[in-house]
């Protein structure tokens, strides 16, 4: 098991435009040939975006991006027609296939945090899709098999416990809340990548969020 401290990611965005980026794996002028990826999750981003600031549009191609609302509401556009507002307990879901051109931006009036991590799909190419799931219920497993991956979302309690899945690659993001797992305290932003999982167990030492990715 591999941790990785919020405290290691790397900084970028833009703070003068009301942009704050942290990017847990190599990303953008931050090369790292150590830190390429963890099973299929090439990129595991924390953005935070003020009131009236975003991302203008821009291109991805074969990647599959899913994006996890911590707080705030997210206005999303892409180019294949789709417009939509992404709120807190939402999973969505871009595949860009061949291409695809999109805009993020916080039209509120409220601070936008927001986890997107962006995942390579096993075949490149193919057509782009779109798919939001409006409040996902805790414990329910959303699959991306393109990308050969499973997303868990844990909701825990002080004290609850949850299985963390048997897999090849397991990739565990705290997104809120303190927990245990594996000898190992986590806090929000800190991550745990996890080969050949088996029989470990996640307890919640404080109400918490967990974001994790099952991958064959």
């Amino acid at each position: 098991m591999d941790v990785r401290r919020s405290a290691e990611r790397y900084p970028g965005g833009d703070p003068q435009a009301g942009i704050q980026s942290w990017h847990a794996f190599s990303f953008g002028p931050h090369y790292d040939p150590d830190n390429l990826r963890f099973g299929a999750v090439i990129a595991c981003n924390e953005e935070r975006l003020a009131p009236g600031a975003g991302f203008d549009e821009h291109p991805h191609s074969h990647t599959e991006i899913i994006t996890w609302v911590v707080e705030g509401e997210l206005s999303h556009r892409d180019s294949t027609g789709h417009l939509t507002r992404v709120r807190p307990g939402d999973v969505q879901r871009l595949s860009t296939g061949d291409g695809v051109r999109h805009v993020e931006r916080n039209d509120s009036d409220s601070p936008l945090t927001f986890v997107q991590m962006w995942l390579a799909p096993m075949e490149p190419g193919g057509e782009p899709s779109y798919g939001i799931v409006h409040g996902i219920a805790d414990s329910t497993p959303y699959a991306v098999p393109e990308a050969g991956a499973m997303l868990h979302v844990r909701r825990l309690t002080p004290g609850e416990r949850t299985a963390v899945p048997d897999a090849v690659h397991v990739y565990v993001h705290v997104v809120r809340g303190e927990v245990s797992l594996g000898g190992e305290k986590l806090g929000p932003g800190d991550a745990a990548r996890i080969t050949d999982a088996r029989d470990l167990v996640v307890e919640a030492a404080t109400g918490a969020e967990l974001l994790m990715w099952e991958m064959t």
